[in-house]
């Protein structure tokens, strides 16, 4: 009996050892499968010059079908979502001045809910330029806290676009830390624009994974190598290069965004030189697999 139960107990051993594939992904496997999706403001130019109907055909002819951003180039709000269902685009996310989300959150609710956005998005937190503090972002907190509860009444989640001038000391973290720990997870989450994440000294994957539940939608964008950085959120729009050419690791942060359940992402690039620009970023995502 000794003789055979040592054999089974040796190859229960053996199949025991063999590595389990623990991930879906098999290599190969495209690392970008959601939408294309565009930040409006990367057109903003192409509308001054040639409209907003015919900016729109240009998106879509891209292959991007989901928008960021908002009515422009003098279309109301019902004309502008009329333009988007014309062309199979969908806004997921609208635009708010923040000002004027404090002012009448109920105003932002409605408008968004009429372009069938599921989200509003705030890009910048006034400040004079270069100064941010705490006084800035304790005033953000309760703002965000306040409006965000409106919002959610009405089915919208309000998030605020990280614009990398909030990384700069608080205490024993930044002031990132303090606006993730202090805002309602139940009412505000947050946009990572990889770009202005790195500019301002973070790093996208680690704050991705720091804060895993408060993300929900990222900016693509990359920065031109060599690109001076410091927390004004500001820099020369023609640092915005190619996804791929600059020094941002997009396959690591998409990788980390799938494994996080991530799918909304918004490519922006601020250059003068984006209609040649966006289809070659485009092309880069769709070239990274596993």
């Amino acid at each position: 009996m000794k003789n055979i139960l040592f054999p089974l107990l040796l190859l229960l051993f053996v199949i025991l050892s063999i590595p389990v594939e623990t991930s879906a992904q098999k290599p190969g496997d495209p690392v970008y499968t959601s939408e294309f999706g565009v930040q409006m403001y990367t057109y903003r130019n192409i509308i001054d010059e040639q409209g907003i109907e015919a900016t729109l055909d240009i998106i879509q002819e891209n292959g991007i079908t989901l928008i960021e951003g908002g009515p422009s180039g003098g279309a109301s709000l019902q004309e502008f979502k009329s333009m988007l269902d014309e062309r199979g685009l969908r806004l997921a996310s609208m635009g708010a001045d923040y000002n004027k989300l404090v002012e009448n959150p109920e105003q932002i609710a409605k408008d968004a809910k009429a372009l069938g956005a599921e989200y509003v998005m705030i890009a910048w937190i006034p400040h004079t330029v270069g100064s941010f503090n705490f006084v800035n972002a304790s005033q953000a907190v309760e703002d965000f806290n306040k409006a965000g509860k409106v919002l959610a009444e009405h089915g919208i989640t309000l998030k605020y676009h990280y614009h990398g001038y909030e990384i700069i000391p608080h205490k024993e973290g930044t002031l990132l830390d303090y606006m993730m720990e202090n805002t309602n997870p139940d009412y505000v989450s947050f946009q990572m624009d990889v770009y202005w994440i790195q500019f301002g000294g973070g790093n996208p994957e680690h704050l991705l994974q720091e804060y895993s539940d408060r993300w929900v939608s990222f900016h693509l964008k990359d920065m031109e190598k060599g690109t001076l950085k410091d927390h004004t959120g500001l820099s020369d729009n023609n640092t915005n290069v190619v996804l791929g050419t600059g020094e941002i690791d997009f396959s690591g942060i998409i990788k980390a965004a799938n494994d996080l359940g991530i799918s909304l992402f918004f490519l922006e690039d601020e250059s003068d030189r984006l209609l040649e620009q966006i289809p070659e970023s485009i092309a880069y995502l769709k070239s990274l697999t596993y």
